[in-house]
């Protein structure tokens, strides 16, 4: 079931007009374009929260205010979303030393959008639901620009008390919430899924435009054909112009689809579905970070075939 993201409207937040105290933990690409849009919707009282300094700076230019634990968070924060990378940073964002489970409201709403394991999802969710919280399971899709324009796709899974509580969080950063049932590890496994043909399409995008720089033709010609033929896809579109430009500043990193690519072969272990395209796709973002690649846009496992082939790749514009 698919809803369309509402934004919360004047006094959506709490009944009688009173903020809903929310915590984004994770300014990353995703959780600095969330909390921002959060930031300027009616009703929210939001803090950010990152241990990067850098990234705390990003959100107080945005009007934001940020710290660098999640102990710190605002007492009576009622719901909060989780913007790191992995079940491991979830965890202790949420409930280690520092997290955040001390500061928090009964009853408030974890949103997990981390990718990980269905396994770490109902693991997470049953310690939410001990220390009397509610958790939705809900990975995202779209990138910082999707992040960044309020329209991210949301893969959520979880009790329908998650959902109303977590709705006036959802509607500012949603173009659409799909609903997949009520227990947790079900968002991550749609996302897993996802990110089998995320990291295939990357790799498939890169190893045909190498080939094609190798066989003499102009990188923009071929750029130009394919995204206006049948052989284009969303993720030759977006990356391969990232390789256009020279551009190798993360917006996701090689070293996520090691990450995620290793989460599509464990399911495929679990349920005995074999998974050979994502696991040679894998074993290239792999060589990509064994060249020193991995903190780089994922666009740029292209460097692979550079470094097999000696192909020349366009430099950024230095003007």
């Amino acid at each position: 079931m698919a809803e369309k993201g509402q934004g919360a409207g004047p006094g959506a937040g709490k009944a009688g007009g009173a903020s809903l105290r929310v915590a984004v933990i994770g300014l990353g690409n995703i959780g600095l374009g969330a909390a921002c849009n959060l930031l300027r919707a009616p009703g929210l009282d939001v803090t950010g929260c990152d241990l990067g300094e850098a990234a705390r700076a990003a959100f107080a230019a945005e009007g934001g205010r940020a710290v660098a634990g999640a102990e710190a968070l605002p007492e009576g924060t009622e719901a909060v979303l989780v913007c790191v990378v992995s079940a491991a940073q979830a965890r202790a964002a949420l409930f280690g030393p520092r997290g955040a489970a001390s500061r928090l409201a009964p009853g408030a709403v974890l949103i997990v959008s981390s990718t990980m394991a269905a396994a770490d999802a109902r693991a997470l969710a049953a310690e939410a639901a001990a220390r009397g919280l509610l958790y939705l399971d809900a990975p995202v899709s779209g990138g910082a620009v999707g992040a960044r324009e309020g329209r991210l796709s949301v893969m959520a899974s979880g009790s329908e008390a998650a959902f109303a509580k977590a709705a006036p969080v959802l509607g500012p950063i949603a173009g659409k919430v799909w609903k997949l049932g009520d227990a947790p590890g079900l968002g991550t496994t749609m996302k897993v899924v996802h990110q089998l043909l995320a990291g295939v399409h990357i790799a498939a995008a890169a190893e045909a435009m190498a080939l094609g720089i190798k066989a003499g033709i102009e990188p923009q010609a071929l750029y130009d054909v394919v995204t206006n033929a049948a052989g284009n896809s969303w993720m030759f579109e977006n990356r391969m112009a990232h390789v256009l430009e020279g551009d190798d500043t993360p917006r996701s990193a090689v070293e996520i689809f090691v990450k995620d690519l290793s989460l599509v072969a464990e399911l495929g272990r679990e349920v005995a579905s074999p998974v050979p395209l994502a696991a040679q796709a894998q074993q290239l973002f792999v060589a990509a970070k064994g060249l020193g690649q991995g903190g780089r846009d994922d666009a740029f496992v292209i460097r692979v075939w550079q470094a097999i082939t000696g192909i020349a790749l366009p430099e950024k514009d230095a003007s």
